[in-house]
């Protein structure tokens, strides 16, 4: 690799030649193997109080943005974080001039709000939603996108919308009443919305926030006599 001084410690550490469609499909598989593993997040705060849940949850995230907004001021954290993460990252993730976090950040950032601010059934199906949903999505559309659809494509869109509805349909319900799965529906339609709109947000966290949203709205104006707050 040819050192060149003007050239970032980012650009350093990601390969300067464009991938081909099997190393860029390939890389997208690691990154969503990753982005898998999250899913110990929900299975975590299902069987545990939500303290519980906020206290791994908060420090782990407040470490993980310390490491992440570190890289743009630090040189010893920007050389070992570019060093072993840079061939992950995207090219958005890698600007000095947005300095925008990176997608691993944003997902604990969103897993913390939505305990936070979800009740359990909310914040655990919100946020499978977005691991299973967001990599059905990626992986669909990237392997068979044809037709635009917003700012993706129509094939990861509805990937994205079908395991949603295999998410609702599968996981726990309050009282198992058929509008508790128009509600999920609903929810899941809006965060393919969601993922799929161009706008300049990680969907990391847009995701599991509007879901999160749409589920409590729904149950607040037709289930307002169950209590969200009983599950778990």
């Amino acid at each position: 690799m040819t050192n060149n001084p003007h050239r970032t410690r980012a650009e350093t550490f990601r390969s300067p030649d464009p991938l081909s469609d099997s190393d860029s499909y390939r890389i997208e598989l690691i990154r969503k193997s990753i982005h898998l593993c999250s899913l110990a997040i929900p299975i975590f705060y299902f069987h545990t109080p939500r303290i519980v849940a906020l206290g791994v949850l908060i420090p782990l995230t407040l470490a993980f943005a310390v490491i992440d907004v570190g890289r743009y001021y630090h040189r010893p954290i920007e050389t070992w974080f570019y060093r072993t993460f840079g061939w992950l990252l995207r090219t958005s993730e890698t600007s000095k001039e947005k300095k925008r976090l990176n997608g691993a950040t944003y997902v604990l950032i969103a897993a913390t709000l939505s305990v936070l601010i979800f009740p359990k059934i909310i914040a655990v199906t919100s946020f499978v939603i977005l691991i299973i949903a967001d990599l059905a999505a990626a992986l669909i559309g990237k392997r068979f996108g044809r037709h635009r659809f917003l700012g993706k494509s129509l094939e990861g869109s509805a990937g994205f919308l079908l395991s949603a509805l295999v998410v609702v349909a599968i996981l726990p319900k309050l009282d198992y009443q058929l509008g508790e799965y128009a509600i999920g529906a609903a929810a899941a339609l809006a965060g393919a919305i969601v993922e799929a709109l161009p706008v300049d947000i990680d969907d990391n966290l847009s995701i599991p926030l509007v879901v999160g949203t749409v589920m409590w709205a729904g149950y607040r104006l037709f289930y307002h006599f169950l209590d969200l707050n009983s599950f778990g």
